[in-house]
């Protein structure tokens, strides 16, 4: 008994508390060790890259392109991107229409929207010219506005009254046109044949594609000369 009147503690009953604490200790310690020792390397898995996506140039035709002459299997394919207020355009029109007949059956034939910004009338042209896609008569419109283009190109005010008569003589149904020209999608498809041909390398027109290959032309026969070669299956 020490004065207090309390037990002392003695060495022999102090002990085992002291190793129990070690011993807890040991076992912290460890656990902290082990967690370390089994991160080590291993890193949380990190999401999957996404697959690299390659910017491809769109195709030179597409299901929503116009074609004019079918020459069904096995055909040569040219492809003109035009603008319908263009002079040059305007000059090589009777030249295809030529090669168009010279070439039936043996060429199928598409055309695509490329209005240039500087020609005010040429968007106002196309719109025309996919009002009257839209009740299949797009050639009729195609012939109207370059055979009339000396009419209204270069013009600085909206011919879009003159192109609603050149639907009324062929024929549309008036209604159905001018909810068309109102419609944004008809402005949205003139727009993706001109970023379509952006994106081809299209920068003046007309611009032609021979299979695929945009043909560099140099002189009026040069078209004619490419054609002949296609169908001849000359290289």
């Amino acid at each position: 008994m020490n004065p207090s009147g309390k037990p002392r503690a003695t060495g022999r009953s102090a002990r085992p508390i002291l190793i129990t604490a070690v011993l807890v200790v040991v076992l912290v310690l460890g656990a902290i060790i082990y967690v370390m020792i089994n991160n080590q390397g291993s890193t949380p898995p990190s999401p999957e890259a996404p697959e690299s996506q390659t910017d491809e140039p769109p195709a030179v035709v597409d299901a929503s392109s116009h074609i004019l002459d079918d020459g069904g299997e096995g055909a040569v394919e040219v492809v003109e991107f035009l603008d319908f207020e263009c002079e040059a355009c305007g000059m090589f029109y009777p030249i295809v229409e030529d090669l168009r007949e010279k070439y039936a059956g043996e060429i199928t034939y598409v055309v695509r929207y490329f209005p240039l910004p500087g020609h005010y009338n040429s968007t106002n042209a196309a719109l025309a010219a996919e009002a009257a896609a839209q009740q299949d008569r797009l050639e009729e419109m195609y012939n109207r506005l370059f055979e009339t283009q000396a009419e209204w190109g270069e013009a600085q005010e909206s011919r879009a009254d003159l192109f609603r008569g050149f639907a009324e003589e062929i024929g549309l149904d008036m209604a159905a046109y001018d909810a068309a020209i109102a419609d944004p999608a008809t402005l949205e498809r003139v727009e993706f044949d001109f970023n379509a041909g952006q994106e081809l390398g299209v920068n003046s027109t007309p611009t032609f594609f021979l299979e695929g290959e945009q043909l560099q032309l140099q002189q009026l026969d040069d078209l004619e000369n490419a054609i002949e070669a296609a169908v001849n299956g000359e290289e």
